[in-house]
């Protein structure tokens, strides 16, 4: 059992809401990898970094993906910075499910996920670590995906249908 699709990059690219979106319209299962770690160990991911450190997070992150990689069968998104663990970006290679990356340009990511979550990454010059990300996952997130989806111009129940076409042959 491996995941029908999965979703990655950056902080406010809509892999959540796309791929909500997305299980709805398969009528499947949807996982976040972010949700998967902290249902596991009770503790939110804004809480994960202070009170553990980054290094902690990204293992737990890690062990949630790797399990949902070989035990879910819908549609899962990871956290953006998930695909920077090489044993995480190896297991993805290795896992046969299709990848979409959602490529979103900074100033729309900046847009969505600026000021909106707490996303610990982004604390501080919240547009100036956004572009630092995008500059060092980038190339990451072109190596993994299978597809390569703009979301720059589209609404997200837009790019969650485009992306069940490609799954489905546009049989939906």
């Amino acid at each position: 059992m491996t995941p029908r699709a999965i979703l990655i990059g950056a902080p406010g690219a809509g892999k959540t809401t796309v791929g909500e979106l997305l299980a709805r319209i398969l009528d499947c299962a949807f996982a976040d990898s972010d949700q998967l770690v902290e249902a596991e160990h009770g503790v939110l991911v804004p809480d994960i970094f202070v009170n553990h450190g980054e290094a902690t997070f990204r293992e737990w992150e890690h062990n949630a993906i790797e399990q949902a990689l070989t035990g879910f069968d819908g549609i899962l998104s990871l956290g953006g910075g998930s695909v920077m663990d090489v044993n995480t970006a190896k297991k993805l290679r290795e896992g046969g499910s299709p990848i979409f990356w959602l490529e979103v340009s900074s100033s729309v990511a900046f847009r969505r996920a600026g000021l909106s979550a707490p996303r610990p990454l982004l604390i501080g010059n919240v547009r100036a670590n956004l572009v630092a990300l995008l500059e060092t996952r980038t190339p990451i997130y072109e190596s993994l995906a299978t597809s390569r989806i703009d979301v720059n111009t589209l609404d997200q129940s837009q790019l969650a249908q485009q992306i069940a076409d490609q799954l489905t042959g546009g049989a939906l």
